[in-house]
């Protein structure tokens, strides 16, 4: 990527559970000075990804996820931003109620690549608590949201998001993956669905397949063989004792961030989590 800052900084185009926005100071105290190659398997709304290409740290990047709605996002806002800004447009003139749940009702195996963008992005600013959810037949079903005026086209950031993605390698692959692409002096982040603090407290239904224990186990063999390998990793989960127990022998750090999805407003306040570093932070 291009070392120069980024005249205007590119902000995620998605909320989306678990987003790093408030976290994202203490995960910039912790990225390495230097490195060559970024990745992020779990890129979510990629706040730390748009901060550091908006800091110019970024030479190359390879972002990927396993949610396919959420990778067709980036790709069409990537190769094809003018047309997902113009069906964007339409949804915002036709927004209400009745018109979601219409646009909610689409299979997107029906739909063409930016017009499964273009409905996840609005179905994204308007929908309850702005949460993207799936039932196990991969199908979105967050209710409707009411908010009095939703910034559903953000021309603006839309393009300035473009241009950072032209400079990206996207793709949906599983977490795995990226044994196949990290090298030595590589950053890896890993963002993945925390390991839930209580029973009520458990959301993974960012994809039909959910994320259990056995995955958050097989993320820390990924990452230990990374490391290995003398690639920089980070990882960002939640505080508990299982999470403590699997990384162990790494750098962990504790830190604060408010909960971002709580049906309850008094159960939205600071919480411990953990960012976990291969490396002397």
């Amino acid at each position: 990527m291009d070392t120069a800052l980024i005249a205007q900084k590119p902000r995620p185009v998605l909320k989306w559970a678990g987003g790093k926005g408030q976290l994202l100071p203490d995960l910039l105290k912790r990225v390495p000075d230097d490195f060559d190659v970024y990745h992020e398997p779990f890129i979510g709304g990629g706040a730390l990804f748009f901060e550091l290409a908006a800091q110019g740290r970024l030479r190359k990047a390879y972002i990927s996820d396993v949610n396919q709605a959420l990778i067709d996002v980036y790709l069409a806002l990537r190769d094809d931003l003018n047309e997902v800004v113009s069906l964007l447009k339409e949804h915002q003139h036709r927004h209400s109620e009745s018109y979601y749940y219409r646009i909610r009702a689409r299979k997107s195996s029906t739909l063409t690549l930016t017009e499964r963008a273009a409905r996840v992005i609005y179905l994204n600013h308007t929908c309850y608590n702005g949460l993207y959810r799936e039932n196990q037949s991969g199908e979105f079903n967050v209710p409707f949201g009411r908010y009095k005026n939703p910034t559903i086209c953000d021309e603006m950031n839309l393009h300035t998001v473009s241009e950072v993605l032209k400079k990206a390698d996207i793709s949906c692959r599983p977490f795995g993956a990226t044994l196949e692409k990290a090298r030595e002096n590589d950053f890896v982040y890993f963002d993945p669905p925390y390991d839930p603090v209580s029973t009520t407290s458990n959301f993974t239904s960012y994809h039909k397949n959910g994320f259990g224990s056995k995955d958050q186990a097989d993320l820390r063999c990924v990452y230990t063989e990374l490391a290995r390998r003398n690639v920089k990793v980070m990882l960002s989960n939640s505080d508990t004792p299982f999470i403590r127990q699997l990384y162990d022998s790494y750098f962990i750090i504790q830190v604060y961030a408010s909960r971002a999805i709580n049906s309850k407003a008094n159960g939205r306040g600071k919480i411990a989590e953990l960012i976990v570093c291969s490396y002397a932070p």
